[in-house]
């Protein structure tokens, strides 16, 4: 993949966590304007876009046609495990409490979370 844009509802709210998120997984800053932003790893960016006013209705949903979530690869359980906790101490919402960390399967170890719009992001550590 080469690179992914997601319009979001509030810009700075967005840069907040998908800024802290991504500089946890090793991302850097690559672009910046006015009303965006992005990170590099790789050959790999994510755009974040302040969405025009006329725009902002209805609300993301998951659930309706279009993208469900993005999932990211970890280095580790360790870093989902490390990951889980800053998210819960930043207040991030981490779905599936009851399943976690197994709630993409047995064997499947990951973190659900949701980003300020409510996007579904998933960090999941490499299979043994």
């Amino acid at each position: 993949m080469h690179h992914i844009e997601l319009y979001v509802s509030d810009l700075e709210a967005s840069r907040r966590f998908w800024g802290w998120f991504l500089k946890e997984l090793g991302y850097k800053e690559y672009q910046k304007w006015s009303s965006g932003i992005s990170w590099k790893k790789d050959r790999f960016y994510l755009v974040i876009v302040q969405a025009k006013e006329p725009f902002l209705e209805p609300e993301y949903h998951r659930c309706r046609v279009g993208l469900n979530h993005l999932a990211f690869h970890a280095e580790s359980k360790l870093q989902v495990d490390q990951m889980t906790e800053k998210l819960t101490a930043k207040g991030y919402r981490v779905l599936y409490r009851d399943r976690h960390p197994f709630a993409g399967g047995d064997g499947h170890y990951a973190v659900f979370c949701e980003d300020p719009d409510r996007i579904k992001v998933e960090l999941v550590a490499p299979s043994c």
